[in-house]
């Protein structure tokens, strides 16, 4: 018993440790808006780069249809 307790003691200490690493709040999920706000950049910088605005553009509006809801 005393070695599944402890099995379990560090796998919601590894949790904590991975949730503090990631950055990311433990009880709730990201703004929609935040998160386009961190995608969009790399997106553009992909277009920019490969020459792919037809595709990047496809996907905004996916997205804005999403957000639309």
């Amino acid at each position: 018993m005393a070695e599944t307790s402890g099995r379990t003691a560090l796998r919601a200490q590894g949790r904590r440790v991975a949730a503090a690493f990631d950055g990311r709040q433990s009880s709730g999920t990201r703004h929609p808006l935040v998160a386009v706000a961190m995608a969009l950049p790399l997106a553009f910088l992909l277009a920019v780069v490969f020459g792919g605005w037809e595709a990047v553009m496809t996907q905004a509006s996916s997205v804005v249809g999403m957000l639309g809801r």
